[in-house]
């Protein structure tokens, strides 16, 4: 029964978040006015607004209008729910941590899609992150500390890593390709994944980030989709290395140093 309400909260979640990367770049209240058509602005009716199902039900069209809603609001519903269910799985013996593990993946998949959009990562939600992760701490078990004061300065010390980290990457680039390869709002997020992961979670982010970051770049590029000068939005890929670090953290110096 657990698992079910799992996964039926995630996909709930994975609605709300839909609202969230929909409305926080227009700068729109997330709560005020409820769901409505994203075409002809008409208010969804709770039975339409059923995660999935409705989309489903409806064709994927909404009941007013009659034109196309995207499948991405289900495909985001869908996923989030599948991702709840196998956190729940993966910390079923700590379901406070299960929990948080969830919110903050849904986080993360929130700024992933605004930043997709947008090519922007509100730092209204980065700052947010950073802050639930230290105050999540003492239930944090990837941060292996035995007090409450050792979990949240463990969760300081990984958000400034990340912040550390991912600057010197961002510098570097800078200086070795002559243009920004990295903005602050990738800094930001990953100091803020680093508050929730540590310094290794955080290095681990932004090592199995950029490796997918390269596969994408290089696959669009070899299609002829993507020139090597067009910007590709990186907070996608930081974050679902943060997502992968909620299952399994990497032992700092990966690849290098095997896995046991």
């Amino acid at each position: 029964m657990a698992r079910v309400l799992a996964f039926w909260l995630g996909a709930c979640l994975g609605s709300f978040i839909n609202v969230i990367a929909y409305r926080v770049p227009r700068e729109e209240s997330i709560v005020f006015p409820g769901s409505r058509c994203p075409r002809c602005g008409k208010p969804i009716a709770p039975y339409d607004n059923v995660p999935v199902l409705s989309w489903l039900w409806l064709r994927g069209r909404c009941r007013g209008c009659g034109k196309g809603i995207s499948p991405r609001y289900p495909a985001v519903e869908a996923l989030t729910a599948v991702l709840s269910l196998a956190l729940w799985l993966r910390w079923e013996d700590q379901p406070l941590w299960a929990l948080l593990s969830v919110l903050a993946s849904a986080a993360l998949l929130a700024i992933s899609l605004i930043d997709w959009d947008t090519g922007f990562i509100p730092d209204i939600l980065s700052f947010g992150l950073i802050a639930a992760g230290i105050l999540s701490a003492p239930v944090n078990p990837l941060l292996a500390a035995t007090t409450w004061f050792g979990a949240v300065s463990s969760s300081l010390l990984g958000a400034a890593a990340g912040f550390v980290i991912c600057w010197l990457t961002a510098e570097a680039g800078k200086r070795i390709f002559g243009k920004e390869a990295m903005g602050m709002g990738d800094v930001i997020l990953l100091c803020g994944i680093g508050a929730w992961t540590g310094g290794v979670g955080a290095y681990d982010s932004l090592l199995i980030g950029s490796f997918l970051g390269a596969v994408y770049g290089v696959g669009r590029v070899a299609r002829g989709s993507l020139r090597m000068s067009d910007p590709v939005p990186f907070g996608p890929f930081l974050a679902a290395g943060a997502v992968f670090c909620f299952f399994c953290l990497l032992p700092l110096g990966f690849p290098f140093i095997p896995i046991r």
